[in-house]
């Protein structure tokens, strides 16, 4: 697997399409943090690490009238072309009523959250 942060996405994504309660992703720190923004947000419902053989994260998502809190989540900032902004070129996703997961040298955040901090970063995702 080349990229697991698009790993992760995909089994969110292919989860929500097929209406499932549950999803479970291999574990990584970052993996961890990115669905604890999501959790934060309200577009999952939690987000908790389980440990069996392995260490997973069980994402428990989130369905408002049979419809998925997540219209679109997708990966932005891929292995072959990473995508930065400065502080001033943060993304507005979908005129600011959806997100988009940043990294930077102050740890993962929204690009909200990275706007009022003045921080720029690599943009990961961009969810609504």
């Amino acid at each position: 697997m080349t990229d697991p942060i698009a790993d992760m996405l995909t089994r969110i994504r292919n989860a929500s399409m097929a209406k499932k309660a549950e999803v479970l992703v291999p574990y990584s720190k970052i993996k961890l943090a990115i669905a604890k923004i999501l959790e934060k947000e309200r577009y999952i419902n939690n987000a908790t690490t389980v440990e069996d053989n392995f260490k997973f994260i069980k994402i428990k998502l989130k369905y408002q009238d049979k419809k998925s809190a997540i219209s679109s989540i997708c990966r932005v900032s891929k292995a072959g072309r990473k995508m930065y902004a400065g502080k001033g070129n943060l993304p507005r996703v979908l005129n600011d009523f959806g997100i988009a997961i940043v990294t930077t040298s102050k740890g993962v955040m929204t690009n909200k959250e990275a706007r009022r901090a003045g921080l720029g970063g690599e943009i990961i995702c961009e969810v609504y």
